[in-house]
């Protein structure tokens, strides 16, 4: 498992284009938005070791050429390939961080003593502790309050010009399978790095969704300590076939397994009496109000019509299939009164609901 996300657009710079890099078969689908330090720092792994890194340039369709345009972007299906290739060729899942080479299946490894924890606070702390089993070159701390978890990446030995790459990759590593654990973005508070801010430093806020702070005395990232208490979601066999190509919850936001606007109408169809509000959802989901409002935007919706397609859908197979009053149909569907009840089902359908009943119902 290595690093890399989607990234902002570059600014404009003359002799630096998309073109050096993006190969059209890749390039199409994915808008190429990764900076290529993250290239140069793979390839640096390869030069340690004496060894060519033209097949897994050639395996992710960099050209060579284009591994010196400092401005220039891939996309993150490109450095999907570019790491998985390196990491088999190499046989360091690592990719030249440490002292010593972590074998291809390391990681997957660290995830296996993770995964039967009870919960993610459990889960994350064995994966920090069982770190250090894997190098001797960085040490992760876990340290949670009643409000507050964070966790330390300390560094004991200078990594060089490895140095972003590695405390970069090794946070999101952490970061993006503890999402998937629980199956849900984890939101951070901030993400801190003991290194100036690089030029590509804007990109930072985006890859952590969180506000981020350079020439801070370690790196960490801190989130709000009841994510710790949400049980897991994955079981050995969904993690046996994550593993099978465990890249893109690295290389790409990660996004739930179960469609979010799904998800959102099966729980509102659960509680169809309660008077939905979107931080009641996001308590059932285990979401930040924001991401939900974020997320469902995204995908052309809210919560309110969703809130309302749920209702009506509901409201509807009542009228039809039964003789309920209408008084306790409103409170089945989550409506202080009767009264409320009619000017919404009239809002839905241009119709008040004993109409709707007689003209419909067989």
């Amino acid at each position: 498992m290595a690093l890399s996300r989607s990234l902002p657009p570059p600014p404009s710079h003359s002799g630096s284009t998309l073109s050096h890099v993006v190969a059209p078969a890749l390039g199409a689908p994915h808008p190429a938005l990764t900076p290529m330090a993250f290239v140069q720092a793979v390839v640096l792994a390869y030069q340690q070791r004496g060894l060519s890194p033209a097949a897994a340039l050639a395996a992710a369709q960099i050209a060579p050429s284009a591994v010196q345009h400092s401005q220039a972007r891939i996309t993150a299906l490109q450095m999907e390939l570019l790491c998985g290739h390196a990491m088999r060729e190499l046989d360091d899942e690592a990719l030249g961080w440490f002292s010593r080479r972590l074998p291809w299946g390391s990681y997957g490894m660290l995830a296996r003593a993770s995964i039967g924890s009870p919960n993610l606070g459990l889960a994350m702390a064995r994966w920090c502790r069982h770190h250090h089993l894997l190098t001797d070159d960085i040490q992760l701390l876990l340290h949670s309050d009643a409000y507050l978890t964070r966790i330390e990446l300390h560094s004991l030995r200078n990594l060089g010009a490895m140095q972003e790459f590695c405390l970069l990759s090794v946070l999101r590593n952490l970061h993006g399978f503890a999402s998937w654990l629980v199956d849900t973005p984890l939101p951070l508070r901030q993400a801190t790095f003991p290194f100036a801010a690089p030029d590509h430093a804007a990109v930072y806020e985006v890859l952590f969704q969180a506000p981020v702070v350079f020439a801070a005395p370690l790196a960490s990232i801190e989130l709000d300590a009841h994510w710790l208490t949400q049980p897991l979601v994955r079981d050995e066999a969904a993690l046996t076939q994550m593993l099978q190509r465990a890249l893109p919850i690295q290389v790409r936001p990660y996004r739930p397994s179960h469609n979010l606007v799904q998800r959102v109408r099966q729980a509102l169809a659960a509680h169809p009496q309660c008077a939905h509000t979107a931080d009641s959802l996001s308590d059932l989901l285990h979401l930040a109000p924001r991401s939900l409002h974020r997320q469902l935007q995204q995908a052309g919706t809210s919560v309110q019509q969703l809130k309302d397609e749920v209702r009506c859908q509901r409201a509807c197979a009542l009228l039809l299939r039964s003789d309920i009053p209408l008084k306790r149909i409103a409170l089945a569907c989550g409506f202080a009164s009767e009264k409320s009840f009619g000017r919404a089902f009239v809002q839905w359908l241009g119709t008040p609901p004993q109409t709707y009943r007689l003209q419909h119902k067989r």
